[in-house]
């Protein structure tokens, strides 16, 4: 192991891979429209980068499952062509006998270390490894009283990026899911990556998911309103379907401004905002018409008690609707209305499981081309923004649904029109 580490690159300062990021930037390696397929080709090629993993736990269909797994395994999992990353090192945070994890780490050789600062650096005094891929999901974690699974996401990233600091390298990061999920994890973890100037990419695989049917939201159109629909608790997967919203209008004029206030409405306040008109009425039948009729179950919408509404308006007025339909549906799915065009845009996000949860794949394809360019595929601003909506939706929930306003969410960016699946030769080998 020792004599491996002597082989690898050992790395630049943090001052010379910012300027390395500018000159990349500088020779087209961009997550923009005209670049995004160009870049697979000509960034990732044949040679190979190292990564850390830093994990909560690994068991069969966890997240690092069905990630890291597609890199040991092939894109597939079936011992097929995958992406052009190599895992040199773990961290495991809650480690049990005879886990996944155990058996990688034998079959790979791959060495689980007991603390996140080994793990990057490989065990050694310096920093070997091309990227780290944090995954804060899943594992026997605490609740609060906001119904926040509390994921150890902020202090992953506080270690992964004290090691930098104390061996003066910076790689790119991959953090998967939402930030935080507390807002002001959230918002640390996105300000310190800004001020060391880190590489980093965050969210879950739903946008870069297959959709059904596809849909085109140009660049720059302009979005008159948004309804999603989804399912499952209201932490986890209110952030997929945040995200499955946050892709497609993200894509309008002028870009992204941020969102003004944010609601939670529960029972009959809930109902009586569909019922008023609150939440757009073709846009919320269009959204349900596009799900797999498996995916409708029989419990009536309107007496299910798990059901909730997230209200929230942009900052350039547009309006936005998130029904959680837990127990009446099992999937995710958005509706939008474009100006100009007579009928709503409606897709359903689709989780497949075969072969090997593929669109996890499409999720490390975006990643391995992070790590090879050192640009993030898509901005971490998207993530940013959902997990503040999400945050102070879960917030208004537990204050009474009071309506909050949110000048902290006024979060600006420019989307990157990076593809999903499917896409042809996005993934080698698929």
């Amino acid at each position: 192991m020792v004599k491996q580490m002597d082989d690898f690159n050992l790395g630049i300062t943090r001052r010379d891979y910012v300027k390395g990021i500018s000159t990349a930037a500088a020779l087209g390696y961009t997550a923009n429209p005209s670049a995004a397929q160009d870049n697979d080709k000509r960034s990732v090629g044949k040679d190979v980068k190292q990564v850390a993993a830093v994990m909560t736990g690994y068991h069969k269909w966890w997240h690092p499952d069905v990630i890291l797994g597609k890199i040991f395994d092939g894109w597939k999992q079936d011992g097929g062509p995958g992406p052009a990353l190599q895992v040199v090192s773990m961290y495991i945070d809650q480690q049990k006998p005879n886990d996944l994890g155990q058996q990688v780490s034998v079959k790979h050789n791959i060495p689980i270390y007991n603390t996140i600062e080994k793990a990057v650096t490989v065990g050694g005094d310096r920093i070997p490894v091309d990227g780290v891929i944090s995954i804060g999901e899943t594992g026997n974690y605490p609740t609060n009283e906001k119904a926040q699974d509390l994921f150890p996401r902020r202090r992953f990233f506080a270690e992964i990026t004290d090691t930098f600091q104390k061996f003066d390298r910076i790689v790119p990061v991959f953090s998967d899911k939402h930030f935080g999920p507390v807002w002001s994890d959230a918002k640390w973890m996105y300000d310190r990556a800004l001020q060391m100037n880190i590489p980093l990419m965050a969210g879950s695989s739903l946008p870069v998911s297959f959709r059904t049917p596809e849909i085109s939201v140009p660049m720059g159109c302009q979005i008159e309103g948004v309804v999603g629909i989804g399912y499952s608790q209201l932490d986890r997967y209110g952030c997929h379907t945040l995200e499955a919203v946050q892709c497609l209008v993200e894509r309008r004029q002028q870009g992204e401004t941020g969102v003004r206030w944010v609601q939670c409405l529960q029972g009959e306040a809930m109902w009586n905002a569909v019922d008023r008109g609150i939440v757009r009425k073709d846009l919320f039948e269009a959204a349900l018409n596009v799900l797999p009729p498996g995916k409708r179950q029989p419990t009536p919408m309107r007496t299910n008690s798990q059901a909730a509404l997230f209200l929230f308006q942009y900052n350039d007025g547009l309006p936005g609707s998130v029904l959680m339909l837990n127990g009446t549906v099992s999937a995710i799915s958005v509706a939008l209305k474009i100006k100009g065009q007579s009928q709503p845009l409606a897709t359903h996000f689709e989780e497949r499981w075969q072969p090997s949860v593929p669109h996890f794949a499409y999720l490390l394809k975006a990643v391995e081309r992070m790590i090879h360019t050192g640009v993030p595929s898509y901005p971490a601003e998207r993530t940013l923004l959902i997990s503040g909506i999400l945050d102070r939706a879960l917030t208004s929930r537990h204050q009474n649904q009071r309506k909050l306003e949110t000048p902290e969410l006024a979060i600006r960016y420019q989307p990157s029109d990076y593809p999903h699946a499917p896409q042809p030769d996005l993934l080698a080998g698929i």
